[in-house]
Formats: C-alpha cells, structure tokens, sequence
C-alpha cells in the first residue's frame, strides 16, 4: 500500500545549494503528498565522509523513507547497507537508498537519468566512436549509461591513468572485451579526431572550477557533447561547444531524471518527468551558481 506521507534527505558535502528538495517537494505536492527532503550536510554537521554509516542508520531509526547519497559518500556507502540493484552493485557507487522493512537498498539513478537525458536531447546522435573525460563516481555512471545506449566503444581519458584504466577494464567485463579503452590527456587531440561524441564528466565549467575541459581548437562541427555540470546550466564548454555548431546536452536533464527515479523509488508512484524539467528550468534560471 502506498503511502501519503514520506520524509527523505540528501547526504553529502557542501550541499546547501542543491536543487533536489525543491524539486522532489513540488513534484510531491502536486501529487498531494506530503514530503519532506531534508538537507544533512556532513560538513555543517562536522563530520567526515566515513560517518555515513552512523547517518544511515540514524535515518533508518527516525523513520526515513529514503536518502539520496552524493560526494564524497557514494562509494563509501556500500558497505552499510543491506542489499544493491544489479546497477548500483556494476557500478560500486550508489546515489538512492530506499529504507523499507528495516532494510536498507542502494541503487544507482545517475545511469538511467543520464540515459533518460541523452535519449531526449540527443535521440539521433552517433554512437560509434565515443570519448569520456572523467572516470570519478559521475565518470562510471555515465559511461555505463553510454553504453547501455549502445555506445560501440567508450575511451575514458583522465589525468589519473589508473583511474581510467580500472574504469576501463571494469567496463569490459561488465558490457564484454573491447567495448571501452583507457586514454591519456596527451592523446585527447587524436581521439577527438576521430569521435562521434564527447561526455565531459569532471568538475571544470563549475561556478568553482571555471574554464574549459580542452581546448576549444578540439571542437569541431559533427562532434555533439554531451555535459554532466549542471551548475550553472550552460557551462564554458557547452556554450563554446553550441557556438561552433556541435550539437549539445547540458547536465539539467541527468539531474532532472535521476530525481524522477529516485522519487519513483521512495514513493512507488510515477512522477511527472516534464513538470520536473520545467521546474529544474525555473529553479535553474532563478538560482545562481554557488560561489
């Protein structure tokens, strides 16, 4: 029996300006549900990211519905719970924990959301030959979700090659040989050439870290790009991208859809995925980034 009633939060670091609550309280009240999201902040809260487990289990006490988990706790997480989706499981990182039963589950919304997004705003895009920078938590994510679409072969370059090397190999073993390769920066100029698509998954374009990923000689009109930075919304990289004529996706929709289906996962009711997107648009274009 479904619930009228939920209380959930987000866990993570320096997440004041985070647009979940919003987002998954509008969408609860137009369902008519009451639904409070709660910030838990572990550095308002002065704590590190180990203390995950305590706050899980602290939420799991006080009768939580569900947490999202964000940096610097999605992979640290894991080993305090009670069970992962296969995805979550693929992944090693979990970003949704639904706590029912005394039990608590991860699973990970960041693939199907950045699935979900590149679906919409880039249905036609090819997918033959693509290159990811970043192989951090997002990184895994999102090239999962690539090749879930059918990418024919994902090369993942970041500046650490072992990062990029085990995402690489952990990719082949889960989608099978030869479906992604590992990079390192001095061959980004090389591989572009050559590429359908760019997915950019590192910090650079945030308010914090401005600035482009690569320089803007590598892009070229035939290559579409795809962003996971959502704050702000049209990042360096996806306004330089555009200019050029690239075809492009910035990172509102992956937040947009990974919220869809954690508020689909806490509630057990389906959310209206184009309100939430007119929303996440509302809400974006009134929030400034962070500082």
């Amino acid at each position: 029996m479904t619930k009228d009633s939920y209380l959930v939060g987000l866990i993570g670091a320096g997440i004041g300006p985070s647009l979940s609550p919003a987002l998954h309280e509008r969408e609860a009240d137009r369902q008519g549900l009451r639904y409070l999201y709660r910030l838990i902040d572990i550095d308002v809260l002065g704590t590190g990211p180990e203390a995950v487990g305590d706050l899980v289990r602290a939420a799991r006490d006080l009768g939580f519905d569900g947490l999202n988990i964000t940096h610097p706790c999605k992979q640290l997480v894991i080993e305090h719970l009670d069970g992962l989706s296969p995805q979550a499981e693929a992944l090693g990182a979990v970003n949704t924990v639904v706590l029912e039963d005394g039990r608590a589950v991860g699973h990970n919304t960041d693939v199907t959301g950045f699935a979900a997004s590149f679906a919409r705003g880039l249905p036609d895009a090819p997918l033959e030959r693509v290159v990811q920078l970043g192989a951090g938590g997002a990184g895994a994510a999102v090239a999962h979700a690539t090749l879930t679409l059918g990418a024919g072969r994902v090369t993942v370059v970041d500046a650490l090659p072992e990062r990029a090397a085990a995402l690489a190999a952990s990719l082949n073993r889960h989608f099978g040989d030869g479906r992604a390769a590992a990079a390192g920066p001095d061959r980004l100029a090389e591989l572009l050439g050559h590429a359908d698509g760019v997915v950019h998954a590192t910090p650079t374009g945030m308010a914090a870290h401005p600035g482009l990923p690569f320089p803007a000689e590598l892009l070229r009109p035939g290559l579409w790009v795809a962003e996971v930075v959502y704050r702000p919304l049209e990042t360096e990289l996806v306004r330089t991208a555009r200019a050029l004529g690239c075809a492009t996706l910035d990172g509102g929709g992956m937040a947009v859809f990974q919220a869809v289906d954690a508020f689909r996962l806490f509630t057990g009711r389906e959310p209206d995925s184009a309100a939430m997107l007119a929303h996440f648009a509302e809400l974006a274009g009134a929030v400034p980034a962070p500082k």
